[in-house]
């Protein structure tokens, strides 16, 4: 335990931390196969065993900052990109099985589900990607996505530091503990995309 405490602060410690985490959130939403909510637990995890006389993990509000900054930041790049990129970006979604599958799932349900659906959809696998390219595709207008990407950056930021840092206090700041703590990540993600591609509730008949 205390080799895994050491490896985890070893690997955690230091200001790169937040610049390493931050890349790998702006960019899975172009590769959603970074491990980017990983690296946040992992993080989180760590600073679950500050002292006084340790004090060298990751602050849990840098953290939570960094990654929902990076999480919109880069929803807004992509946003962008399909604003601009018409058939170019259609044939790169094509190229992505992960995307195009994610694409044919959730794709329908975003378009009737609306705002709130974002925030879901950030969970789910290749959701985010799916939701930033589609607006943008779509000429949504800005202010119609970025308050809902926003929200959906600090929703999914707090609770993946939240996951680590308890999962470090309950479980100690172990690899175990990140590991768990990642699956939990993975488990809000599979019910988030059960719910997106729910049908939607037929309207009572009227009386």
């Amino acid at each position: 335990m205390l080799d895994s405490l050491g490896s985890l602060r070893s690997l955690t410690a230091g200001p790169w931390i937040y610049p390493v985490v931050a890349t790998s959130i702006l960019l899975d939403v172009f590769l959603p196969v970074l491990p980017s909510g990983f690296l946040v637990i992992t993080a989180a995890t760590a600073a679950a065993s500050a002292t006084a006389a340790a004090p060298d993990v990751p602050s849990l509000l840098l953290l939570l900052l960094c990654a929902a900054t990076a999480s919109v930041l880069g929803d807004f790049l992509a946003y962008r990109l399909a604003l601009r990129g018409g058939a170019r970006l259609d044939r790169a979604i094509a190229r992505s099985k992960r995307l195009s599958v994610a694409q044919e799932r959730l794709g329908t349900a975003l378009v009737r589900g609306g705002g709130l659906l974002v925030v879901l959809a950030r969970f789910a696998p290749a959701g985010r990607s799916v939701v930033s390219l589609g607006a943008g595709a779509a000429k949504r207008r800005i202010e119609e996505f970025l308050p809902w990407s926003a929200l959906a950056g600090v929703t999914w930021a707090s609770y993946s530091v939240g996951l680590g840092w308890l999962g470090g206090k309950w479980l100690g700041a172990t690899w175990f503990s990140a590991g768990v703590s990642t699956l939990a990540l993975f488990l809000a993600g599979g019910l988030a995309a059960y719910l997106i591609r729910r049908p939607a509730a037929a309207p009572a008949p009227v009386s």
